[in-house]
């Protein structure tokens, strides 16, 4: 079987290879290296310098466009007029801490909220995913008095110290800190045979039962609601009943990471904890939200934020700042006028259905999984043992690149192309990349 490979390097540039490009790249690669060094990670085997963009193509330097189906912080489109407005507009008039009243953040705060189900009444706002990540594990904490913790198996939820614990992906070959325990992921494509709800519900009893024998006890089960760095596993809907429904009897809590697929992804509804009928005790936002403009939230019931209020005086000096408020409201605006979630639902079918096609044609494509723009397409060596590729990704995505098509990796082998345009994205654009995927697939001779 293949080896794990950590998350930032399925997709990254090799800095060795810095000495063979032509010389104006190679300056302003050596460029980023002076002031970023060793921390610098960027894609692709031959890196793009990028000069702005705009709906669901970027363009670099010389001019040259780039289909963009990796990048979901934008999430109504780069650039998109309306939050550019916003931003520019406030940031004219006020940006401060969250210590005065302000009617932008407030009426954010409010048509946030009124996306969640009722039981889902306050929110904190942060500065990224990572903090709200990171603030959730000290909710949990405070109100279980317990510090255990359950994710899946290549798990990513942000980069802090303590989420980089709960970040399996992150830190491949390392022993796991002993308050985190991991299950594998919910899927049907290499365990075919049985039920994923029952057998994912199994699974983090066994851990629960562990950590409370370990005497660390349970405090609450974090999961990226589509199941993105695993993979992509958004199927079938409801699977993830039975192990809310267990972690409830259990006395812990369920933390929906909403990071990537939340604001309408999926196509089902404007949350992707929806497709399976749950309802989380804490829910958390990151990168779509301001669409390229920083911000995070952590949204909850309100007993639970007034348990760690009483104990812990926490305050993010520019988390919900006014201008992040205001391109947060833009953005909901742009979902809703737009119908963003409709247009991710419809295009999204419609790629699912195109990558579905070509693959009775390609071998190398073991499965199409997904939800509206969220999709996986796993490459694999061979049908019968589902043995992964992650040599043919690289060089599919790589090809796609020089065609002007921008396309990441994921799972725990990197041999899932994980497609998640802006959900501006249309059906003739999916068709380009159906298309390419086709085309390229052909040229890459089978190992």
């Amino acid at each position: 079987m293949q080896k794990e490979r950590e998350i930032l390097a399925l997709n990254a540039f090799d800095q060795s290879r810095a000495s063979s490009m032509d010389t104006e790249l190679g300056e302003a690669m050596q460029r980023r290296l002076r002031s970023f060094g060793k921390a610098s990670v960027l894609f692709y085997q031959e890196p793009i310098r990028m000069e702005r963009a705009e709906g669901v193509y970027m363009f670099d330097v010389e001019g040259r466009r780039y289909l963009d189906l990796y990048n979901n912080v934008p999430s109504v489109g780069h650039s998109h007029p309306r939050v550019v407005e916003a931003i520019r507009r406030q940031v004219g008039v006020l940006n401060t801490h969250t210590r005065y009243l302000n009617d932008v953040v407030d009426a954010y705060a409010e048509r946030l909220l009124a996306t969640f189900p009722p039981e889902i009444d306050h929110v904190v706002l942060t500065c990224t995913g990572s903090e709200a990540n990171d603030l959730a594990l000290r909710i949990a904490k405070v109100a279980t008095g317990r510090a255990g913790f359950i994710v899946t198996e290549t798990a990513y939820h942000g980069n802090t110290t303590a989420v980089t614990d709960v970040s399996p992906s992150s830190r491949p070959g390392q022993p796991l800190p002993p308050h985190v325990r991991v299950v594998p992921v919910p899927e049907m494509f290499r365990n075919p045979v049985g039920d994923p709800g029952k057998s994912f519900a199994d699974s983090v009893a066994a851990a629960i039962d562990d950590l409370e024998q370990t005497g660390v006890g349970f405090a609450g089960l974090l999961v990226d609601t589509i199941f993105s760095s695993d993979g992509v596993y958004a199927d079938p809907a409801g699977f993830l009943a039975p192990t809310v429904k267990l972690v409830h009897e259990r006395q812990g809590l369920f933390i929906a990471d909403e990071v990537q697929p939340g604001f309408g992804r999926t196509g089902a509804a404007m949350w992707g904890f929806a497709r399976h009928g749950v309802v989380p005790d804490i829910v958390t936002m990151g990168k779509p939200m301001g669409n390229g403009f920083p911000m995070g939230g952590v949204a909850m019931r309100a007993p639970l934020l007034d348990r760690f209020a009483e104990e812990v005086k926490y305050f993010n000096t520019f988390g919900g700042n006014p201008v992040a408020a205001a391109a947060g409201l833009a953005v909901l605006d742009v979902i809703e006028e737009e119908g963003l979630m409709q247009n991710a639902r419809e295009v999204g079918r419609h790629l699912l259905d195109g990558l579905r096609d070509i693959g009775n044609r390609h071998i190398e494509i073991g499965d199409v999984r997904g939800a509206g723009l969220f999709i996986g397409l796993e490459l694999v060596r061979d049908r019968e043992t589902k043995e992964p590729a992650p040599e043919l990704a690289s060089q599919l995505i790589n090809r796609l690149r020089q065609r002007g098509i921008l396309i990441g990796a994921a799972g725990p082998f990197g041999s899932t192309l994980k497609i998640r345009p802006p959900l501006c994205f249309g059906k003739d654009h999916a068709d380009i990349f159906i298309a390419a995927c086709d085309e390229e697939l052909r040229a890459i001779p089978l190992a």
